[in-house]
């Protein structure tokens, strides 16, 4: 979507990389004045302890013998691995320029370190890591602290380190002053950074508030995580948010970086209008998405070494996929995606080099950390000026857009004005013939009316026997039916059948069939006493009968007339005595629910069938 003019752009092309200098000038500054670090320290060299069949006890790896030993890198990286790795080295002196000195392990998420230091005939040992509360260490560092000896001379230090993370183990030797001096600039740094994204979240979250906006919430999110997971990297989580929950510290990383993740995906969809380019790649960030979700939900109950794993590959495939899509829409002249591609770029390429070099993939010289804030640092910034470009020229569009619509609206109204002066104009016409075809119509309609009831009462009359027709039947049985249930009355019905039909058809014709049926549906009609009992020509030769607020006795008395009636007067047709006699099924019950007049019909047909069985010309009402 184009918001802007080609003079509004470059001026953004000038802030952006205004915005750029600032950041990377600060971070320079910074760097130079808080983290440049002193002369009164030292990498130690280490070894590493290769044979393991002396790493069961401390007593069996300081007996080792030097072959069993090898030199390794400091930093030392071992991966993810859970197995324990222990190390050694020596140091010429306990102190540095006449001061205490401390050993310093810079990487916060070690799960258990054991350290022996062995000087002047003296030991002793020391126990930290991430696995036990924080408040249980010696040293509230949100690394790892350990103090040497006081007294001058060498001393021999052997550690074992054991992680279900990434075990690396930056192992560096400070003097007491240089090192507080180093702390107190670290922190200072630290904590502009960690300021700076509160306050972008919070920036954020206000505009979203206002705006009502997603994309703002989405970046409140995103930064909040970043936020989380950076602070879980360094220790200052674990010292500050939750000290006495090891187990959540343990899952953090994953947990944190995952949601982390996922904002950023849904973010960027949102900010470069995905939906609107491409269904599929919409689609494929909304699975992209649920994905993070899962590893973030697993990452509380997975091991850390798969569900890191899980959440590098997909990261991976995020980096790229992010990255190309910023690439394919800045070509197509989206202007932000351009900006977008550099400020994550930025982040992208600082984390996934970081979770190479943790996994001992890479080696490089600045710490993961680090890099990590260097990155993030950037990163929010830009995207901050981004989404306020993005915001700035939707604002723009969205008023060019409601000026055009006030347009037609006026347009609107003097077209409105004017149809109301036509209307005005034949209103008086219109009324009068109106009122003329009004009065028409009523007389049409109450002839309608007329018509539609003789039509009604027609289509409810068998033609045959001039006695109400099974359609008839159906609609009564529904309407007693609801009013038995109702008024908690009891309803009874009578399936009929003329015994041997067949044979009359057969022996005399079927006008002789004919006259059957109608003589027996006028004495069927004879016998019934009230206005509200029916009978219904069902269909052939069977016949309904409804008897409301009738019980099964009086019923079936009824129907013992009906039948011995019908014995009782054969029909005469052409000079010839045709005998009849009838069977029947007698029903009666109080409706409880919907739709049970259909079972007491089913029952009724039922016990037609078993006096038809039972020898016919007879009344069944009990089963």
């Amino acid at each position: 979507m184009q918001f802007s003019t080609p003079t509004t752009r470059i001026t953004d092309k000038w802030l952006f990389g205004l915005t750029v200098v600032c950041v990377v000038a600060l971070l320079v500054l910074f760097t130079d004045k808080g983290l440049q670090q002193s002369r009164d320290y030292y990498w130690p060299a280490l070894k590493v302890l290769t044979d393991k069949q002396y790493s069961d006890a401390i007593d069996q790896v300081m007996a080792a013998p030097d072959a069993a030993w090898r030199e390794d890198n400091n930093p030392m990286n071992a991966g993810l691995s859970d197995e324990p790795v222990w190390l050694r080295f020596t140091l010429p002196v306990t102190r540095i320029n006449q001061q205490a000195a401390y050993i310093e392990i810079g990487y916060p998420l070690l799960d258990s370190i054991d350290v022996w230091i062995h000087s002047g005939g003296r030991s002793g040992k020391f126990h930290a890591g991430d696995a036990e509360p924080f408040e249980q260490r010696d040293s509230k560092y949100h690394g790892f602290l350990f103090p040497l000896p006081e007294q001058e001379g060498s001393a021999t230090v052997f550690m074992r380190v054991q992680s279900s993370s990434v075990v690396k183990v930056p192992v560096k030797i400070w003097q007491q002053k240089a090192f507080w001096e180093h702390i107190s600039n670290t922190n200072l740094v630290m904590g502009l950074f960690f300021g700076l994204l509160l306050a972008m979240a919070l920036s954020n979250l206000f505009f979203f508030f206002t705006t009502r906006t997603l994309t703002f919430i989405y970046y409140t999110g995103y930064v909040i995580c970043l936020g989380l997971t950076l602070a879980t990297l360094h220790g200052f989580a674990y010292k500050y948010l939750w000290p006495e929950q090891a187990w959540f510290q343990s899952k953090a990383i994953s947990l944190f970086a995952s949601t982390t993740l996922i904002f950023a995906v849904v973010f960027s969809a949102s900010l470069l209008e995905i939906s609107s380019h491409s269904k599929r790649l919409a689609t494929v960030f909304k699975v992209l998405a649920g994905a993070f979700g899962l590893i973030a939900a697993s990452a509380l109950f997975l091991d850390y070494a798969v569900s890191i794993r899980l959440f590098l590959v997909l990261l991976t495939f995020t980096v790229f996929l992010i990255m190309g899509v910023a690439i394919w829409l800045a070509r197509k002249k989206v202007s932000v995606a351009g900006y977008y591609a550099l400020a994550w770029g930025a982040l992208l390429v600082s984390a996934f080099t970081a979770s190479l070099d943790n996994l001992d993939i890479v080696s490089i010289n600045v710490p993961s950390q680090v890099l990590l804030v260097y990155g993030a640092a950037i990163e929010v910034l830009m995207l901050a000026f981004i989404l306020a470009i993005s915001y700035s020229r939707q604002r723009d569009f969205m008023l060019a857009a409601k000026e055009d619509a006030l347009e037609q609206e006026r347009e609107a109204v003097r077209a409105k004005q004017a149809l109301i002066d036509l209307q005005q104009t034949t209103q008086d016409e219109l009324e009068y013939k109106v009122g003329e075809r009004t009065l028409e119509l009523e007389i049409a309609l109450r002839e309608l009316s007329e018509a539609n009831r003789e039509l009604e009462k027609l289509n409810t009359i068998d033609p045959l026997t001039g006695i109400r027709n099974r359609r008839h039947f159906d609609k009564r049985l529904q309407a007693e039916g609801r009013r038995s249930r109702r008024e908690q009355t009891p309803l009874a019905l009578a399936m009929v059948d003329i015994d041997y039909f067949k044979s009359v058809n057969d022996q005399h014709g079927h006008s002789a069939g004919d006259a059957c049926i109608k003589h027996v549906a006028s004495i069927l009609q004879q016998q019934l006493k009230r206005l509200s009992d029916d009978v219904c020509r069902y269909g052939g030769e069977e016949f309904g009968i409804i008897l409301p607020n009738t019980d099964t006795d009086g019923a079936e008395q009824l129907l013992e007339a009906m039948r011995a009636e019908i014995a009782a007067q054969p029909c005469m047709f052409d000079g010839k005595v045709i005998s009849l006699t009838i069977s029947a099924g007698v029903v009666s019950g109080v409706i409880a629910f919907g739709d049970e007049e259909n079972s007491l019909l089913k029952t009724a047909d039922e016990r037609l069938y078993l006096a038809k069985q039972a020898g016919r010309n007879r009344v069944v009402a009990k089963q």
